[in-house]
């Protein structure tokens, strides 16, 4: 079984109220944009996701855990460069605050989330189930597209929910 049936997921988070858009969610005064994890090389047993946040709140929020079903352990990372321009990738157990009016953008190079011990290698085109949690707003199930590596933002997968409740997905331009 490829992790849960997304046609199914999609549509209880839709009942529910979670899902602003085909690929956009919601929380409270925060927005999730664009979830997706990058397609891993075969054997590896990591995998990473990346989105954005926007708080339209007139206070701060903090991402402080991650769980989900195909990893056996997820954190909150990110990356930086130390002075002698040496790239470190650490942990960071109080999360990443979302500032009140303010955008945090989880991308390759700084912050992200890590999946680890793999248990399926997510392929581009599958949809995982991600709960991300929030120190004010609470969790949220999120639909994180796997995408293959190398794609750039301006051209991700777009996913579009047909009238009869069946999902496209084409490469944005």
């Amino acid at each position: 079984m490829r992790f849960l049936r997304p046609l199914a997921l999609v549509l209880v988070l839709m009942a529910t109220g979670g899902v602003a858009s085909a690929h956009e969610f919601e929380i409270g005064d925060l927005e999730l944009d664009h979830p997706w994890i990058a397609e891993p090389p075969p054997g590896a047993p990591t995998a990473a996701g990346y989105l954005e946040i926007t708080n339209e709140s007139d206070a701060a929020d903090r991402l402080i855990a991650v769980r989900c079903v195909f990893a056996r352990k997820a954190e909150i990372h990110e990356v930086t460069i130390d002075a002698a321009g040496t790239m470190q990738m650490r942990p960071l157990p109080d999360g990443i605050e979302i500032p009140a009016g303010g955008t945090v953008t989880l991308a390759r190079g700084g912050y992200h989330l890590m999946f680890m011990h793999v248990a399926e290698r997510p392929v581009a085109g599958d949809m995982i189930p991600v709960t991300l949690i929030f120190e004010h707003a609470g969790e949220i199930d999120v639909m994180f597209s796997v995408q293959k590596p190398g794609m750039q933002d301006d051209d991700h997968m777009d996913m579009d929910m047909d009238m009869d409740g069946t999902m496209e997905m084409e490469s944005g331009q």
